[in-house]
């Protein structure tokens, strides 16, 4: 079977786009995340907000006008040369999409339904299509000009890394030649809303794994991938997939489901745990993922291995967590000779029930280039994805 790469990445979050975001990640002091009212109008919350301007989708139709696909038209722009040349290549029937999405057009159909709530009209700039799961896929495959399969993953929080495994499938059937892959969500009022309800929320900066953790900070961004079977800088050496079938919005609190999808990545890419030099912590700072997860990683991986959650920088992407992730494991493999880790932010209270993991520090290097890393995404109802990343 041959080999999987990621040959060409783009993504943007709270950190940033693109190479600017890189400096912001290894960064010696916090960014990103930054406290706003803007979605809750009184009441105070960290968010991971997108601050630079996204590009006008006026010359689309009403129904691909939404902040959704103005995040993936940022990005899009940044890959737009490589993609090009791949449908020059392949042809347009042989590029196909899958993106990670939970949340298209929520706040378009929020403030679309305020004004009929309001004054009994919809706005002329609403259309209910914008809010399908499917409509970020089609906005991509229609910009592109292509007619490959272009389908949506929305499995909440795994959603984006599983769409990078559904690459790797398509490709591995010969479906398709190229992926479009990866995730991208929007932030809006009614998920902070949602979220809320659940108690999840945490006003202040989160704080994975410490003792004085209180919850998420949601955040939106988008990650954009060219995958392919030649060579790139980035191969996709493994990944797993696992449901917990527990409970609809609890982790297994045993890790079993996590553990799998780990195991599974570490088989299909056949090393042996102490070959990762990194992971990426789906790292949500609520009580019970910090605990499973970490427990689930000791089991595995030791608690040697450098672990950290970029949540505090990004916040939390929702169905672009592994997406935008991977993103960041991207910048930790390529050129990287000191082998930078992304810092884990936190109080630094540990938390004395929590398996003793080791956090990467704000400017700790592994001194050398890194060659395998793995990243964690756990969603909602137990759907886990887990990917391990070589370098090349």
């Amino acid at each position: 079977m041959s080999a999987v790469y990621l040959q060409h990445m783009a993504w943007i979050s709270a950190l940033g786009r693109g190479d600017a975001a890189r400096e912001v990640l290894f960064a010696r002091q916090p960014g990103g995340v930054a406290p706003t009212d803007q979605y809750t109008p009184g009441r105070v919350l960290h968010l991971g907000r997108v601050e630079q301007e996204l590009p006008a989708l006026e010359q689309h139709p009403v129904a691909f006008r939404s902040r959704t696909n103005a995040l993936l038209a940022a990005v899009l722009a940044d890959l737009r040369p490589a993609l090009d040349a791949a449908i020059a290549r392949f042809g347009p029937q042989r590029i196909a999409v899958v993106l990670g999405v939970s949340a298209a057009g929520l706040q378009e159909g929020v403030a679309a339904a305020r004004q009929f709530r309001e004054q009994g009209d919809w706005p002329v700039a609403y259309d209910y299509a914008q809010q399908e799961m499917g409509n970020a896929s089609a906005f991509l495959a229609r910009e592109l000009g292509v007619s490959g399969p272009a389908y949506s993953i929305s499995t909440a929080c795994s959603s984006g890394a599983k769409a990078l495994a559904a690459a790797a499938r398509l490709l591995k059937a010969g479906i398709a030649d190229a992926v479009v892959a990866g995730g991208v969500d929007a932030l809006s009022s009614f998920t902070i809303a949602g979220f809320s309800a659940l108690e999840s929320v945490s006003a202040a900066r989160c704080n994975p794994l410490s003792l004085h953790r209180q919850g998420i900070n949601i955040g939106e961004g988008a990650g954009l991938f060219l995958v392919g079977r030649e060579a790139g800088p980035v191969r996709l050496a493994g990944w797993g997939e696992s449901s917990d079938a527990h409970h609809m919005s609890a982790p297994e609190p045993g890790g079993r489901g996590a553990l799998d999808a780990m195991r599974q990545a570490l088989a299909r890419a056949q090393l042996q745990p102490d070959a990762i030099e990194y992971v990426n912590l789906h790292g949500t700072a609520t009580p019970q993922n910090d605990a499973m997860e970490s427990l689930a990683v000791a089991q595995l991986l030791g608690t040697d291995v450098p672990v950290s959650s970029t949540k505090p920088l990004t916040g939390h992407t929702l169905a672009a967590a592994g997406a935008v992730e991977a993103a960041v494991c991207w910048h930790t493999l390529v050129d990287n000779p000191a082998g930078r880790l992304p810092p884990h932010w936190w109080d630094g209270v540990r938390d004395p029930a929590l398996a003793p993991v080791r956090v990467a520090a704000a400017g700790e290097t592994l001194g050398r280039a890194p060659r395998h890393v793995l990243s964690n995404s756990f969603a909602f109802g137990g759907s886990n994805a887990c990917l391990v990343l070589a370098s090349e």
